[in-house]
């Protein structure tokens, strides 16, 4: 879990605006905007969109994960965009263009990923990962995400909950369980071999590779995410 330092405390102080996803992701950016005295905005990429909720622990809360339904991440540019050209008026211009290159980029991929998806029967649109990250893309584009754990990445699933997720694996022929790059690889493959299914690639979710990996950026997360959910749902 991330604690932020008195570097990143400087950082915010000196900061002439903040950006924060919202709906509750940042737990300690609160502490930390007050921490360092921060008077300037604060901006949730996040406002307008249709928020959903998951459960936790019993208890339901809302989905943080909202970017990762791509029609969501227009709603994060123009949000951006928006707050920096109020921060900084003389550059209005230049955040407008960028905006709207980077829009027309994030649209043309959701096509991508609607077109890729339509070779899936509707009925083989089931896929397990190691945490419950994918609701807004599930949503999206009709895929059904299937999780022994919640939105913390520290949750520790209930034995039953484990057991149930087996039982519907082997029920509906899931044979595939993905790994996701910020949960523990332990989880899986003792989910899998419960299941007797097969470990696949890692997705990415709460955060990308570094430079130069398989999803360095927003769009090319869905570059390395989508086709391996294609191949695994065809070969249920």
């Amino acid at each position: 879990m991330f604690e932020p330092t008195p570097a990143d405390a400087k950082a915010v102080a000196e900061a002439d605006i903040v950006f924060v996803n919202g709906l509750g992701l940042e737990g300690w950016m609160d502490r930390l905007v007050q921490s360092a005295a921060y008077k300037g905005p604060v901006v949730a990429a996040t406002a307008g969109v249709k928020v959903r909720t998951m459960e936790e622990d019993g208890a339901t809360i809302t989905d943080p994960h909202a970017w990762q339904d791509l029609s969501n991440g227009r709603l994060y540019v123009a949000n951006v965009a928006a707050a920096l050209a109020a921060a900084d008026p003389k550059d209005a211009d230049d955040f407008r263009k960028a905006a709207e290159a980077y829009t027309a980029a994030i649209e043309a991929k959701d096509k991508w990923v609607r077109a890729e998806l339509t070779a899936v029967p509707s009925g083989q649109r089931k896929i397990i990962t190691s945490h419950d990250a994918f609701g807004y893309f599930g949503a999206a584009y009709g895929v059904t995400f299937l999780a022994p754990e919640g939105v913390s990445t520290e949750a520790e699933p209930s034995a039953a909950g484990m057991a149930q997720l087996v039982r519907q694996m082997k029920n509906d022929g899931i044979k595939i369980v993905f790994f996701e790059n910020m949960t523990s690889p332990k989880l899986v493959e003792v989910l899998a071999a419960e299941a007797g299914a097969n470990v696949g690639g890692t997705l990415f979710s709460d955060a990308l590779s570094p430079p130069g990996g398989p999803a360095d950026s927003y769009l090319k997360m869905f570059d390395n995410n989508v086709p391996q959910l294609k191949a695994a749902m065809l070969g249920m």
